[in-house]
């Protein structure tokens, strides 16, 4: 098992926690894991993407330019990365950040409107953990119990007591993420 994701979006959207979570995920289940940042000059506002890739194996290198999985939390982001998706792939969006809605016919597209499930929690520091809990129902590179675990070595220490609304983030997620036809 090899997954080469990447996560992009505004600053702001926690797509560089999520994917380092999605990163110490894999480290607390004994996998391979590379995780690279890049974000504009300013991280709050200013787009950003990471690139993970969780494997069973060593990794070779981190630099991509194909992925397996894209996860794209805004319209610049959809229209930078759907191109790189290799076919077959997978491609997850949040409907609140996109206009035009992604068009290849030769990759798997879902759909999770984390948005609104993160207001109808009432919180929205809990989008980034939605839409993990989708990645992690459509392609299971890692297990809740590694998320869990990989929560409690990324947050710091007074952020502990949110990890139980975290992880109901994370099923939430999974329940709601949809395939589009």
């Amino acid at each position: 098992m090899k997954k080469e994701i990447i996560i992009a979006g505004f600053g702001g959207q926690g797509v560089l926690s999520m994917g380092k979570i999605l990163a110490y995920s894999g480290l607390m289940e004994d996998k391979e894991v590379t995780w690279m940042p890049a974000y504009g000059p300013e991280q709050r506002g200013g787009t950003a993407n990471v690139t993970v890739i969780v494997s069973d194996q060593r990794i070779s290198s981190p630099i991509l330019s194909k992925y397996d999985i894209a996860i794209v939390l805004n319209q610049p982001s959809l229209e930078k990365f759907e191109p790189k998706l290799k076919p077959g792939g997978i491609l997850i969006y949040d409907s609140y950040g996109i206009i035009n809605p992604p068009t290849r016919s030769d990759i798997t597209i879902y759909k999770i409107d984390a948005m609104d499930k993160a207001a109808e929690m009432k919180n929205g520091k809990v989008f980034n953990m939605i839409v993990l809990g989708g990645l992690l129902k459509v392609a299971p590179v890692v297990g809740f119990g590694g998320v869990e675990k990989a929560l409690y070595k990324t947050l710091p220490e007074r952020h502990h007591a949110m990890i139980p609304l975290n992880m109901q983030a994370l099923e939430e997620g999974g329940k709601i993420i949809e395939q589009v036809k």
